[in-house]
């Protein structure tokens, strides 16, 4: 009898000494919480774990337990490699000896001489038995870490654990539910498997999953929030999760360059009452204006959400350092995101999804994204 995809994951974790953790670049509540819940949960089973994001974690959830420990790349292994060029000179003795902390080693040559040029310190390559990526629906989306340590993919067993319906199910073990709201969400069940003899839940790791959960349905307010989220968070609660230090980090404490980013976004809110979506713009200027970073973006969508009785959907474009990025939100739980995302190589969930298009001009993205919302509302509308 085949194992099933959590059964394999249990198996994999279990057999596994040395484990990397990663999740997608500009990471969101979700993507943090659940790397970091994760992590804690296998240091109790004595496994060595190293959690690696290519960006860095955004001010608003840095309150979370060893968010400090998350590297924004892979370090290698904790070996030191010392390349000695021997084509002009052969060994004769190889000593060491310690003077203090200083470590001190001696080659010496039976014929030739060694120069200063031939020596070449590296450290080892990064070894791990597995590695684990979460709430990334293709590898791609690691960013620089995929792009620069391809060959571990290849060499190491991958699980993949996410919700994302554009999920490309690129591990040996695929664990993609894409009924959960969230990948905080799956790891419950997953710690559930893990269970034996050992309380996996405590009041650090339950904080990071309600994070997680709380950051992908806006607090439970949006329409992707699912009567099993609730479930799970009622148990993330009885574990001990801090609920409200969490609700104020994510939805009520921002600096005054988030308000005036986001005073500035929602002053250009704009609503097509025909094809029943709101939509606003943010410059690079106006960036600069609120003496605000790209990672204050994050939630004014949800302020959007807020400001659009009648409307099925909203988006907020935003002209960053990569190009222009789209969030798209569902507000009636019948419109599908991606399908609009797609359309601009992003992807995402249903009721949430996004995209980034490399350089390009803000006005002439604009009136590309607003008419292909316009084509899928007329067909999902049966407009004239």
């Amino acid at each position: 009898m085949d194992l099933s995809p959590k059964q394999q994951t249990t198996v994999l974790i279990g057999n596994a000494k040395r484990i990397l953790l990663l999740t997608h670049q500009n990471p969101d509540p979700d993507a943090i919480g659940s790397l970091l819940g994760l992590s804690m949960a296998l240091k109790k089973f004595n496994k060595e774990v190293e959690t690696v994001c290519a960006d860095d974690v955004p001010k608003n959830l840095q309150f979370l337990p060893l968010s400090r420990e998350i590297k924004n790349k892979l370090l290698g292994s904790r070996e030191i490699v010392i390349n000695l060029d021997c084509s002009k000179a052969n060994v004769d003795k190889l000593g060491y000896k310690m003077e203090g902390n200083v470590l001190k080693i001696v080659i010496s040559p039976k014929s030739g001489q060694f120069e200063e040029k031939n020596v070449k310190v590296i450290p080892g390559q990064f070894q791990c038995d597995l590695i684990i990526v979460l709430d990334t629906p293709a590898l791609e989306r690691l960013g620089t870490i995929y792009e620069k340590n391809s060959d571990i993919f290849y060499e190491t067993p991958i699980i993949n654990i996410d919700h994302h319906s554009t999920n490309s199910y690129f591990g040996k073990v695929n664990l993609v539910d894409l009924t959960a709201t969230s990948t905080s969400e799956i790891l419950i069940a997953v710690f559930e498997a893990l269970e034996k003899d050992k309380k996996i839940l405590d009041e650090d790791i339950a904080s990071c999953l309600f994070t997680g959960i709380s950051g992908d349905t806006g607090s439970f307010q949006n329409a992707n929030t699912t009567p099993k989220s609730l479930t799970c968070a009622a148990q993330l609660l009885a574990a001990g999760a801090r609920q409200q230090e969490i609700v104020k980090n994510l939805f009520k404490t921002k600096p005054l360059s988030t308000l005036k980013l986001w005073g500035r976004i929602l002053e250009k809110i704009s609503i097509d009452t025909q094809h029943r979506f709101v939509y606003s713009v943010a410059s690079k200027e106006d960036l600069q204006e609120a003496g605000a970073k790209e990672e204050e973006f994050a939630g004014v969508i949800d302020e959007l959400l807020r400001s659009a009785p009648g409307s099925d959907l909203a988006l907020l474009l935003s002209e960053r350092e990569k190009g222009i990025a789209g969030s798209l939100r569902a507000i009636d739980k019948s419109v599908d995101c991606t399908e609009i995302a797609r359309a601009f190589d992003g992807g995402g969930h249903q009721a949430a999804a996004a995209f980034l298009v490399p350089g390009g001009d803000l006005q002439e993205m604009k009136e590309k994204v607003l008419t292909k919302i316009k084509e899928y509302q007329k067909k999902r509308l049966n407009l004239a």
